[in-house]
């Protein structure tokens, strides 16, 4: 269940009553009564209005960003795999392996000491 004054995103409109899909609105109320299809009362300050919703109507803006992100970086590794030619990462990052993984593996080559201080000295001549 949602805390009260979380902002929200209203993501559909199952049960078809006009709502502002993509908008902001904060959480104003539980539609407590049982028999109601209802969960919450949201307010959606753009529209002035007050709309009561169903959960599965609204996401918190929270998750969505995260989500937002998730698919970002996953498009990022998949232009990297495909620029570099590094078959190996694009498989893992299609076959849905976890991230980490794959990005830990892509970077497996190892420096020794002298050639990273070659490399930083090389860079600072520059």
């Amino acid at each position: 269940m949602l805390r009260l004054g979380e902002k929200i995103i209203v993501i559909a409109d199952s049960l078809e009553q006009n709502l502002p899909i993509g908008q902001y609105g904060y959480i104003i109320a539980y539609d407590r009564n049982a028999d109601s299809v209802f969960d919450y009362v949201i307010r959606v300050p753009k529209d002035n209005k007050h709309h009561y919703v169903p959960a599965e109507d609204i996401e918190l803006e929270s998750v969505l960003l995260e989500q937002e992100a998730e698919r970002i970086e996953k498009e990022a590794l998949i232009d990297y795999a495909l620029s570099t030619k590094n078959e190996e990462l694009f498989r893992k990052i299609m076959n849905g392996e976890p991230l980490e993984d794959a990005a830990v593996e892509a970077n497996k080559e190892v420096q020794s000491r002298e050639d990273f201080i070659k490399q930083v000295g090389l860079r600072a001549w520059i």
